[in-house]
């Protein structure tokens, strides 16, 4: 999607963090939980890869983007690009999920870092991938994922891709409001459970806000985003199947096993985007739907 060149951004709340040299692993501790969130994302035990060693994470600069104002540098720079995203989700989110039923609630500013950081969910580094941390209720990216999408799986990329990716995890923030999101905690996992259907929601949230984007507007009432063009909702739909569970688990495996999804499949989760975008966020119940019906 492309920001109009006048849209005010300022609002966005973000944090982009300086370069930290480490990642603490200890045996049982906060890295492991960091690797299980990594699991999670990729459908792959990898928590087993949790050492007994330890490593120092020195504190970075943080700054709060106040350079970026303008849709103009949103649509020039991927920081500026997630600070206006940020504004677009806030407000979208600040209207809508009343009409749900629930009082909205700020997350913390969006914590944009390359490389590692610490979070409420222990350190995590570049290759966890982004996600939402309940116990601080923070939005966390390395923006170099973006890059990953593209290259690694095979998503055709796009700004579009990238906000998906923020408005998918800002979906989680407003599970964790509404209380569904320890709905995935339960330990289950295959195509039609809790941990999938979460994930789908956050999938379909997503797609409620692009499709009310052109629509959000700023403070001085100029919309944040300019009409979606057909080529913008591929590259959306695109990242949504580039992590499907499918697919991830036959590139790195070989083979699909449904029993072990955490996320959904591809074509779920492009899916449930779609019926976000279409009908908005009253569309989203993923838990009503009967198993064969997801």
């Amino acid at each position: 999607m492309t920001f109009n060149d006048n849209a005010n951004i300022g609002g966005g709340r973000v944090s982009k963090r300086g370069r930290k040299t480490g990642v603490a692993v200890g045996g049982g501790g906060l890295g492991v939980l960091a690797l299980f969130l990594l699991s999670q994302f990729l459908g792959v035990d990898l928590t087993g890869l949790a050492g007994g060693g330890q490593s120092a994470v020195e504190p970075g600069s943080v700054s709060n983007l106040a350079e970026c104002t303008t849709g103009a540098q949103a649509n020039a720079d991927v920081g500026c690009r997630m600070k206006g995203a940020a504004a677009s989700l806030d407000t979208y989110w600040t209207e809508e999920l009343p009409l749900l039923g629930v009082a909205y609630q700020q997350p913390q500013p969006v914590g944009l870092f390359t490389d590692s950081t610490d979070s409420g969910c222990g350190a995590a580094s570049s290759a966890t991938g982004p996600f939402y941390c309940p116990p601080d209720a923070t939005i966390y990216i390395d923006t170099a994922f973006f890059d990953d999408l593209r290259t690694r799986f095979g998503s055709s990329g796009g700004p579009l891709a990238e906000m998906y990716v923020v408005a998918h995890e800002w979906g989680h923030h407003i599970q964790n409001l509404e209380g569904t999101l320890q709905k995935s905690q339960d330990g289950q996992t295959g195509a039609a459970s809790n941990a999938v259907r979460v994930e789908l929601q956050a999938d379909c949230y997503a797609g409620a806000w692009a499709g009310a984007a052109s629509e959000t507007r700023d403070a001085g009432g100029v919309p944040f985003l300019k009409p979606i063009t057909e080529a913008q909702i591929q590259d959306a739909l695109s990242a949504a199947s580039a992590v499907g569970d499918d697919r991830i688990q036959a590139a790195t495996s070989g083979q699909v096993n449904p029993e072990a999804w955490t996320h959904g499949s591809s074509a779920q989760r492009q899916r449930w985007f779609q019926t976000g975008f279409g009908g908005g966020a009253a569309s989203c119940d993923t838990f009503a739907p009967a198993d064969a019906e997801l």
